[in-house]
């Protein structure tokens, strides 16, 4: 059971749920606690617009983290390393054809 999960983390489903269309895999952001254990979770597309918004049981998520487990959770504050906004305004730069942003 995962029973750390907050308030807009980003959570995977674990298990289909064939009569909302919604697959085991698939990414969700927690959007309310409703009771112990139990969570409002809404699914996004890639523009941002809600497909799918309901309640699942912790045991039906897993929270997914974006940094190394040394390095602290993702709920916490941490500053990015120097070379990351280089790396976006590299990739800014090259694709987009912008300058960086000082």
């Amino acid at each position: 059971m995962n029973s750390n999960i907050q308030m807009l983390d980003v959570v995977v489903l674990t298990n289909d749920l064939p009569d909302l269309d919604l697959r085991r895999g698939q990414v969700g952001t927690v959007v309310e606690i409703l009771a112990p254990n139990v969570f409002e979770v809404e699914f996004s597309d890639n523009d941002g617009c809600t497909y799918a918004s309901l309640a699942l049981r912790a045991e039906q998520l897993i929270v997914l983290y974006d940094r190394p487990a040394g390095l602290g959770s993702s709920r916490e504050s941490l500053p990015d390393p120097p070379f990351r906004n280089r790396t976006c305004d590299f990739h800014r730069i090259r694709l987009l054809g912008t300058r960086p942003l000082s």
